[in-house]
């Protein structure tokens, strides 16, 4: 292994900001040289772990070169300087992958392809920052020279040389300038508007489409309009026509192959319905990366940025965005020595300059908490500093008119795009249906979907089946206690209700006793440490409270109806066993357990019902603050009194009667969560067999028009290709039957890409799949992704892989083995036009990757849906085999769509299972055909394919 330096020259002329900046250290895996300005030098591995742990050295994510090292992740220290940190700090806010590469890409140079080119780069990437602060027109000077003097204090390795930077133009004279940290007394504030109204019904007919979409191509710098795509834009329309009876919603399942340009297509039809109608059309995808991506395309519609923001918002999850309370509370504790103040302070930049406080694929850098090695409860990343929990203290807040997540909600009301999430759209359907259930109409997002795109539509049937699903498990009975009690360890921020709403019920004796009895009862639920009471390594069971006495007998009753390599870690997918027949201990927990919850229960529908009489009652008297808390404290109150707890107890009540025959619309199962080993959490599950039953009822049929969209979503081996999509979308229960549309990819699949199954493989073997792996990688010169229906099997394959290809000068990045979330992979994979990605289903739905830096992908084997009890139960009711082959099918095609993704890509699709059958590849578009070959065969057809001449 051969690391790189490169050590600069003494430059006289230069500032002192960035003269004599120390070497620069760049690893990658498994390979790397030195470099200084007359060449590089290699050296081995442990010169560069001397260089690393020794003397002061640039580099790019600490963690991550340190485990290509070999070493632990070290804490930040003055001798190592990464130069993302310094990106973070110069261009908060902005697009960088977490590598050499990436920081070169985002400066505007070209990537640098080898070792000493990156060491190189660093160097030059450090010193261009630095150079850039020194500009008399770069902005928010005296704003930033504020923060760095904090940094600086706090022993931020930049700090000086930022410094210097900064205070080489004129800086401002002040008496007291602050630490720079209190961005939340910064920030502007939201205003309330009137409401919007009604969206009209005005019609979007077919030609408007087609001009629209024209005029969006040209100012997107594109001269003219592929048929396909006007043609696919025009019958969008029809979902934005107006519908003629209640429950009768104007749908249209669109198959658009890869290439027709199915976002600026409904895109077109969306916005114009929008513009005469004065509504909000939704968007709604399954990934973090489509939403950028829609959101980028944006601009063809609205090209001023300040227009675009008013009329494009992008919608997430409030578990998405910072809670400035949170950070405030962090900022706190790490100015008195408990947290990272180095990382809270870096932050606090990116506040200032974040467009909506996103920080789960927004434009926070979300490799930024994981560069060095920091106490996870003190990392200023999302894990610490979102909503997570549902603690909001609404109007209560201090920051409550900064708030980004009222923001962004008060955003949406008079957007004309909301681009949001399956996630979000289901979990708020699901929970305004549940008030309107109970006749109340307030406020409700859902009422906002009149018009609904669904993209990414093959995952509407997944994303229901997680939404209208429950589950009782100890880390989610954990959540609730905290929810209600607050947190109860050493340094654990958060707040429980008596904070939240104390002083909201003093002047009401029966809603303070009802908050009492509420915070009593919650301590029968499981506290932190739950797994380690019912499943302890030493086997010493010691449950407290009846929902881990009810969990560890659940846990026994797996233990007893699973194989033992389940038991004990040798499965993949961890244990489950039906939850019926129950054993005697089972069903009298069960009882125990369920008595618990009805003790939790009780007092927070008696709160709720205080607060409502509340806003009854001193509807004169309250303000809008006063008014805000109450309302927020109600949402969260009916999410689990009335939605969540009931769940729980109607699965455990169902036990207690085991002659009843099971409800045949549900499968409820016990299941346990099992790694390396050790039993992480226990639960008891319940989903529905189709949960397009609540998703039709709550979203599809409630709406006017709804466009599901997706470039696989027919089944060509059906009678009728689409009879499967109305299935898992809901709409084959609609008393219209909705209409249907099938636009081919322009791309010549032909010419361009190949397709080969590898028949000479043993597909159980990791050494045999790594190293075809390998050859494969190395016939294509890197540009490799690796797709693996097993994380097991993946770490297996990872750790024979790396090395060989190391030596190549191949980089190989690893969901589940480097220190980057599937985002920053992916980023990385983006920038680094050789270098190859091992992953699962997460990298394979999130991957967009355009041009030569995926020109192959490898598939361990044919990925069948996992053969749990939901999946057989639904195996028996959706069709049997061919219900199997669909889902197997639409995984190939999706995986074979991230390959081809312009018109002068070029890729190989490999499958490295001989027992795949050629049914499962008939969704590949026309052109992709299938050959079967040895691996031997395979290398050669891959080398010659994919040659740069």
């Amino acid at each position: 292994m051969t690391t790189a330096l490169h050590t600069p020259s003494i430059q006289t002329d230069a500032p002192a900001a960035w003269r004599d900046l120390p070497p620069a250290l760049a690893v990658p895996p498994g390979a790397g040289a030195v470099a200084d300005e007359a060449g590089a030098r290699a050296v081995g591995r442990g010169a560069a772990e001397g260089l690393f742990t020794g003397g002061a050295v640039l580099l790019a994510h600490a963690s991550l070169t340190a485990r290509r090292l070999g070493l632990t992740p070290p804490g930040r220290s003055p001798k190592l300087m990464d130069v993302l940190e310094l990106f973070a700090f110069v261009r908060p806010a902005e697009f960088c992958a977490p590598s050499p590469t990436g920081l070169a890409l985002a400066l505007g140079r070209e990537a640098p392809k080898t070792a000493p080119e990156q060491a190189a780069a660093l160097r030059e990437a450090a010193e261009s920052l630095l150079k850039e602060m020194t500009d008399p027109a770069w902005p928010g000077r005296e704003a930033a020279v504020t923060l760095a003097e904090t940094l600086e204090k706090a022993g931020w390795a930049w700090a000086p040389r930022v410094l210097t930077a900064l205070k080489s133009q004129p800086i401002r004279d002040r008496q007291y300038r602050g630490s720079g940290l209190d961005v939340w007394s910064r920030l502007t504030e939201w205003e309330d508007e009137a409401p919007r109204g009604e969206a009209g019904s005005a019609p979007v007919d077919s030609e408007s489409a087609r001009i629209r979409l024209a005029k969006l191509l040209e100012a997107s710098g594109l001269d003219e309009t592929r048929p396909t795509q006007s043609d696919y834009a025009a019958e969008a329309a029809f979902a934005f026509s107006p519908r003629n009876e209640e429950g009768r919603p104007r749908v249209l399942l669109a198959e658009a192959g890869t290439g027709t340009g199915k976002t600026l297509g409904y895109l077109a039809a969306a916005s114009l319905w929008a513009e005469r109608n004065q509504g909000a059309a939704w968007v709604s995808t399954y990934t973090r990366a489509l939403q950028r991506q829609i959101d980028r395309e944006s601009h063809a519609i609205w090209p001023d940025p300040e227009v675009r923001r008013v009329k494009a918002v992008v919608r997430k999850g409030r578990e998405n965005y910072l809670c400035l309370l949170n950070l405030q509370e962090m900022v706190q504790g790490a100015q008195l020595g408990n947290g990272d103040l180095i990382g809270a302070a870096l932050t606090a930049r990116w506040v200032m300059h974040s467009r909506d406080g996103d920080m789960t694929g927004g434009d926070f850098p979300g490799w930024l908490p994981g560069l060095f090695a920091v106490a996870p409860a003190q990392q200023a990343g999302a894990a610490n500093l979102v909503d997570r929990r549902g603690e909001c203290v609404h109007a209560a807040c201090p920051h409550y008119r900064m708030c980004f997540v009222e923001k962004t909600i008060r955003a949406s009301r008079r957007a004309d795009l909301v681009v949001a999430n399956h996630a979000l759209v289901m979990s708020q359907a699901a929970f305004d249906g549940a008030r309107a259930a109970r006749g109340i109409k307030g406020d409700s997002e859902t009422a906002a979907l009149k018009r609904v795109v669904f993209d990414e539509g093959h995952h509407l049937f997944d994303a229901a089946d997680s939404a209208f699903s429950a589950c009782l498990s100890g880390q989610e009975a954990a959540e609730l206690r905290r929810w209600i009690r607050g947190p109860e360890g050493r340094g654990r921020r958060g707040r429980g209700l008596e904070q939240r709403l104390g002083d909201l019920v003093a002047d009401s004796e029966a809603a303070r006793q009802a908050l009492t009895d509420a915070v009593r009862a919650a301590a029968q639920l499981p506290g932190e440490g739950a797994s380690g009471r019912i499943a302890p390594p030493s086997g010493e069971v010691n449950p407290i409270g009846p929902i881990e006495i009810f969990l560890a007998a659940a846990l026994v009753q797996l233990r007893a109806r699973t194989s033992e390599a389940a038991t004990y870690g040798g499965g993949e997918f961890g244990m489950e066993c039906a939850v019926r027949p129950s054993t005697d201990p089972v069903i009298e927990a069960a009882r125990g357990a369920a008595r618990a919850l009805a003790a939790v229960e009780a007092p927070l529908l008696a709160l709720a019902r205080h607060l409502e009489d509340i806003l009854d009652d001193e509807a004169a008297e309250l303000d809008g603050g006063a008014r805000a808390r109450i309302e927020g404290a109600l949402r969260g109150l009916e999410r689990r009194a009335r939605m969540t707890l009931p769940g729980w107890r109607a699965m455990l009540a169902a036990l207690e009667d085991g002659d009843a025959a099971p409800d045949p619309d549900f499968v409820d199962w016990l299941s346990a969560e099992v790694a390396f080993g050790r039993i992480h959490d226990v639960a008891l599950r319940r989903h529905w067999i189709d949960p397009t039953i609540p998703l039709e009822a709550a979203v599809i049929a409630p709406a006017h028009g709804v466009l599901v969209t997706s470039a696989t979503l027919s089944d060509p081996m059906a009678d009728d290709p689409f009879d499967m999509a109305r299935m898992r979308t809901g709409s084959a229960r609609l008393a219209e039957r909705p209409r249907t549309l099938k636009v081919e990819s322009p791309f010549d699949y032909a010419a361009n890409s190949r397709v080969i199954v590898v028949n000479d493989v043993a597909r159980d073997d990791p050494r045999q799949i790594a190293a075809a792996m390998r050859e494969l990688f190395l016939g294509a010169g890197g540009g490799g992704l690796g797709l693996f229906t097993a994380i097991r099997r993946l770490k297996a394959v990872y750790e024979r892989l790396g090395p060989d290809l190391a030596r190549a000068g191949i980089p190989l990045y690893a969901q589940h083995m480097d220190p980057l979330e599937v985002g920053g992979l992916v980023d990385v994979f983006r920038a680094e036009e050789d270098s190859c990605l091992l992953g699962t289903d997460a990298v394979r739905d999130g991957v967009d990757v355009p041009g030569r830096s995926l020109r192959i992908l490898v598939f361990d084997r044919a990925p069948w849906p996992r053969p749990d009890l939901l999946h057989k139960a639904r195996r028996e009711t959706f069709g049997g085999r061919g219900y199997d082959d669909a889902i197997a099918r639409g995984r190939v095609s999706q995986a074979f769509g991230r390959l081809i993704r312009r018109a002068d890509d070029r890729g190989v699709f490999v499958m490295l299972d001989a027992a795949s059958p050629t049914r499962l590849f008939a969704g590949l578009p026309p052109g992709a055909e299938v050959q079967r070959m040895g691996l031997v065969e395979a290398i050669e057809t891959v080398g010659a394919f994919l040659s740069p001449s």
